[in-house]
């Protein structure tokens, strides 16, 4: 399948998951989304009038409880039946991810123990790996900053007057905190295959560059490993091409459920939150672009013309992870050195999720907006530095971004309750933060190639034949 061929279908896909989503929330979901939005505005009229009362044995508090249960009881089973009936659709992403998964822990190690051996030198290591967080760090800052300076221009939680859940009451959002011992067990692995096993990329990449620089280290025995490793991952590069063909099916299905379960009501009720979010990445999809391009100069356009299609794919499933082994490909076929893209572009999965950090500070602060809650410019900078400690080393956790912002808005007196408001849409917006990662990943790979001098004129060959 031909490049410009998988971008037309992967767009055809992504149009026709609209318009069939649609069709199908219409005629079969809709039934249960009414059920289970009813269920769900109950248990939040229930739970206010629970809260106002002191006498936990009364019978009134036992009637609401009841009530309750019973409520939470039709929007489970609902919610259960929406599931079943969108399943012959999801199936067609699943499948597509569980192959990318299957590539991808093979494919970081393969590729980085082979750049890292060709570096040879430790030096080089630590000067590549210097320059390439220094870029993450500002990247980083830079997109959080941004987040925070949009949110309080658009205040979209004061214009939208969302009904609130009480400030009382939790979510089903478990909460993370960042402690060293945390971070260091998280970083550093135990086990390389439990880390294959779990694809956890951060550890993978820890491993591979020990096992690198004691390939090369070796000398001359060394030679057959990078061969061998070399070989192995043109075997697994040559999966992915068979890989990507399903690649717009996947999207259909994907788009077609979210679509479906959603409908078009949330999109009203939330048009402002989401329209003005989806206007911020853009303005950070320029300053990524703009910020390349001093680097880069007139080609970092054409960076952004080649990962067109991996943006799409990583769009319409809703994770930059679908993205990376088309990313990895096109980035060498671009002109940087293998040693480089195997190197950062890992890294970057781990540090450097730039859609992800600006909605850490929009969502958050959209919160508290909601809740009438001011922060001053010191206590959103305060924020602005905890949510980038608190965010490192969570890629690949489910529902990542929300996970993150459960643990850092407590802090601040924002209702963890809140949180509900954010749920339905997350799919959405998630869309939106995985090409923007990918986007952010590309770009810092080809400006620490160009910075290292193993930035060359890249490769006419298609992708196909490097395949």
């Amino acid at each position: 399948m031909q490049k410009n061929k998988l971008t037309l279908y992967i767009f055809i896909a992504l149009i026709l998951g609209v318009i069939v989503g649609y069709i199908y929330n219409a005629n079969v979901i809709n039934t249960y989304n009414n059920k289970v939005g009813a269920a769900e505005t109950a248990i939040k009229i229930i739970d206010n009038k629970l809260v106002l009362l002191k006498d936990s044995t009364s019978a009134n508090f036992k009637e609401l409880k009841s009530q309750r249960i019973a409520q939470a009881k039709i929007r489970k089973v609902n919610d259960a039946i929406r599931e079943d009936k969108v399943v012959y659709f999801t199936v067609l992403s699943d499948v597509f991810l569980r192959l990318i998964k299957m590539i991808v822990a093979p494919l970081v190690f393969t590729t980085l123990v082979v750049g890292v051996a060709k570096v040879g030198d430790i030096k080089a290591v630590g000067r590549i790996g210097g320059k390439t967080l220094l870029w993450f760090l500002s990247a980083t800052l830079i997109s959080l900053l941004l987040g925070m300076i949009l949110i309080n221009l658009f205040q979209p939680g004061r214009e939208m007057h969302l009904m609130l859940p009480d400030s009382h009451l939790g979510s089903e959002i478990q909460k993370t905190s960042l402690s060293l011992k945390d971070f260091i067990s998280h970083v550093f692995p135990k086990s390389f295959f439990e880390s294959m096993s779990n694809n956890e990329i951060l550890q993978i990449v820890v491993f591979a560059l020990f096992f690198g620089v004691a390939t090369a280290a070796i000398g001359e025995k060394g030679h057959i490993v990078v061969k061998a490793f070399d070989a192995i991952a043109h075997v697994i590069l040559k999966i992915t091409g068979y890989v990507m063909k399903l690649a717009p099916l996947a999207v259909f299905g994907a788009i077609t459920a979210i679509v479906a379960k959603q409908g078009v009501g949330i999109l009203s009720t939330y048009a402002i939150f989401i329209g003005e979010f989806y206007i911020s990445l853009i303005i950070l999809w320029l300053v990524i672009i703009l910020a390349g391009f001093f680097v880069l100069k007139g080609r970092a356009f054409t960076l952004v013309n080649n990962i067109k299609d991996a943006m799409l794919i990583a769009f319409g499933t809703s994770t930059s992870e679908a993205a990376y082994p088309r990313v990895l490909i096109e980035m060498e076929r671009f002109g940087c050195s293998n040693k480089i893209v195997s190197f950062v572009l890992p890294l970057g999965y781990s540090f450097n999720l730039d859609g992800s950090m600006m909605y850490m500070t929009f969502a958050s602060l959209f919160l508290a907006q909601s809740y009438g809650i001011h922060l001053s410019i010191a206590q959103q900078l305060t924020m602005l530095l905890t949510l980038m400690l608190t965010s490192k080393g969570i890629a690949g956790v489910p529902r990542a971004s929300l996970v993150v912002i459960a643990g850092t808005i407590a802090m601040f007196g924002i209702p963890e309750a809140g949180l509900a408001l954010l749920i339905g849409i997350d799919p959405l917006l998630d869309m939106g933060r995985s090409a923007t990662n990918v986007l952010g990943n590309a770009i810092a790979t080809g400006v620490v190639s160009k910075w290292e001098g193993e930035l060359s004129d890249g490769n006419p060959i298609p992708v196909e034949d490097l395949l």
